[in-house]
């Protein structure tokens, strides 16, 4: 497993005067980029019985399906949300909801893509717009519901690879 952190990593949505800016891919090579992110929701104790029993179904409808649909939309629509991310042709996306013990949902996102820039971005935007779409299908039960933390499990493709991938 690789470090998340580099003790030399410098700021690169900066331009030589300090000022926000796009980074340039133009110069990188087109390669096979992968990313993999999750989000946590934790529910209170009487709100996660509630979900199990009613097999994640809300008045809204199917909380999993619903929440799978959103964080594909935002996966895809990520360079809007994000200044400095490049709209990126996205090649594959996959979210997966299951129960990490009794209260808390875990939300994963993997996406692929070919091009110069790497889709971590859209892993986590996916992961965790897909968690908001939990909390808002089940905030009628209680506003107690607890997103996070939100974080990137792995990334393939670039110049290096961060964390794992299954």
């Amino acid at each position: 497993m690789c470090s998340m952190s580099r003790p030399t990593a410098k700021l690169t949505h900066l331009d030589p005067q300090g000022r926000p800016a796009m980074v340039d891919v133009s110069d990188k090579a087109v390669s096979a980029r992968e990313a993999r992110a999750e989000c946590r929701v934790r529910f209170p104790a009487d709100v996660a019985r509630q979900l199990h029993a009613s097999d994640l179904r809300s008045a809204k409808g199917g909380i999993v399906d619903t929440a799978v649909i959103a964080g594909t939309m935002a996966v895809k629509r990520t360079s809007e949300l994000i200044p400095f991310c490049h709209p990126l042709p996205i090649d594959g996306c996959r979210i997966g909801v299951d129960w990490d013990g009794e209260n808390v949902l875990r939300i994963e996102c993997s996406v692929r893509t070919t091009g110069r820039t790497g889709v971590e971005m859209e892993a986590l935007t996916g992961a965790t717009v897909a968690a908001l779409t939990v909390y808002d299908m089940c905030k009628a039960l209680s506003h107690r519901i607890v997103l996070g933390p939100a974080r990137l499990l792995g990334k393939r493709g670039g110049r290096r690879d961060v964390g794992t991938l299954r």
